[in-house]
């Protein structure tokens, strides 16, 4: 249940991993306004919309470790009303965020003994966008693939071994009260795997009726006969599968498997991300920052609804601005802020917010063709990126340097995304 992967990226980066980890934390176990298990089923179906198997085997886990009902691993059609009525607004921020507006927020605001309360919203909101941008970096530095037969073989970890959670910036300005809660919640978590086995073994049981039993063995006796035409077929593997409404099932390890299709998850699977700039007329205009940043109206808004965590993003998003990148820009013969300030505005010029202040003819003096390829296709849709991309990007950059760019997107799509809500929020509260 734990981001190893993740944490092993970012490890190039302590300083910035210390400032992901407080707020992760914080996000999925301080006090808030909403229910612990429910923060970890929003996570999953924030996580379903890129086919993150990634997240949603981790946020799975501890989902079940909360407390949450079993049931609701179904599918969407297994969850409280409240909880579905919110699958609207995750589709549209998840790909399409400029299309969300104060009536998506009036609707969920006003929904009889179903409606969410405003401090509620503006947490499921964080945590939305804090899980779409974080799929697009497990995508972009290979953490999917690396959970698959093999990995990525061009992403090497930090050190040999398993990290412990937080153990990456041991030394490094990591908090030693986060240290000490990881710790125990590793020594906790090895405490409670045998009956977290036993209670999804026994999940799986009362839940698997005849016919998906049946059908389980036919699969079992075509995959013997059709072994490689399944592996040709995108790897469909031979056990519980959660859209059959059968409970995931842990290995060895107590890592749960078997979230082969995540279709339970989500509604409209088609919906995805278009060109802001081919949008119909009618739609949304340009996102103008100076009527509506971040420093001066999201900031404080988050914080008021729910309480620090204004600062805990502003700590990120000026973290990952203030990243070490000397190198990373001489080669593209600039100066580090001109280079990470053209990489920030593609990504939110992608989608529809504009700088007055910016002369947009630098992004192509800047970035080179296949490096906004990368770019795009991590942000926009991260689900089709695959080690290839990777590799071709600035073949004669570090490793760390790759990892930099991508903690750009994922902090860029994370702020664009809480823009947009933020300012819905917003138009509806005056």
């Amino acid at each position: 249940g734990r981001l190893e992967a993740v944490t092993q990226q970012m490890g190039y980066h302590p300083q910035y991993l210390d400032s992901f980890l407080k707020t992760q934390h914080y996000l999925m176990h301080m006090d808030g306004p909403l229910p612990f298990d429910s923060r970890h089923y929003i996570a999953i179906m924030a996580a379903a919309r890129h086919q993150c198997r990634y997240l949603v085997n981790l946020h799975v886990l501890q989902f079940l470790r909360a407390g949450g009902d079993p049931q609701w691993l179904r599918g969407l059609d297994f969850i409280p009303p409240k909880l579905r009525n919110l699958n609207e607004i995750n589709k549209i921020l998840a790909h399409r965020p400029w299309l969300i507006t104060k009536e998506h927020i009036e609707k969920l605001l006003k929904i009889s003994e179903w409606s969410w309360s405003l401090a509620e919203l503006v947490h499921a909101v964080v945590l939305l966008a804090h899980c779409h941008a974080l799929a697009s970096f497990v995508f972009g530095c290979g953490c999917e693939q690396d959970e698959g037969l093999g990995g990525r073989g061009s992403l090497k970890p930090l050190s040999p071994g398993n990290q412990c959670f937080c153990e990456a910036t041991a030394g490094n300005g990591c908090s030693q009260e986060l240290l000490r809660i990881n710790r125990k919640r590793s020594l906790d978590s090895c405490m409670e795997l045998d009956s977290l086995r036993e209670r999804m073994q026994r999940i799986h049981v009362e839940t698997e009726g005849r016919e998906e039993t049946k059908l389980l063995q036919q699969d079992r006796e075509e995959g013997e006969g059709q072994g490689a035409e399944v592996g040709a077929q995108g790897g469909t593997e031979h056990r519980s599968d959660l859209s059959a409404g059968l409970s995931p099932l842990t290995d060895i390890d107590g890592e749960v498997t078997g979230a082969t299709n995540l279709a339970c998850y989500m509604q409209d699977p088609d919906f995805g991300y278009q060109d802001f700039a081919r949008r119909d007329e009618d739609q949304t205009q340009v996102f103008r920052v100076q009527d509506y940043s971040w420093e001066d109206h999201g900031f404080s808004l988050v914080n008021r609804l729910y309480s620090d965590i204004g600062h805990l993003l502003d700590e990120k998003f000026r973290m990952v601005d203030g990243l070490q990148s000397s190198a990373l820009a001489k080669r593209q013969g600039c100066e580090p802020s001109v280079f990470k300030r053209g990489i920030w505005n593609y990504i939110h010029c992608m989608f529809g917010i504009r700088y007055d202040d910016y002369d947009y003819a630098e992004v192509n003096q800047l970035l080179e063709r296949m490096l906004k390829v990368y770019i795009k296709t991590v942000t926009c849709y991260p689900e089709k990126t695959n080690s290839e991309m990777f590799d071709r990007f600035w073949k004669q950059f570090k490793h760390s340097e790759k990892v930099h760019v991508n903690l750009l997107i994922l902090e860029a799509r994370m702020q664009a995304e809480l823009l947009y809500a933020l300012q819905a929020i917003t138009q509806y509260m005056i």
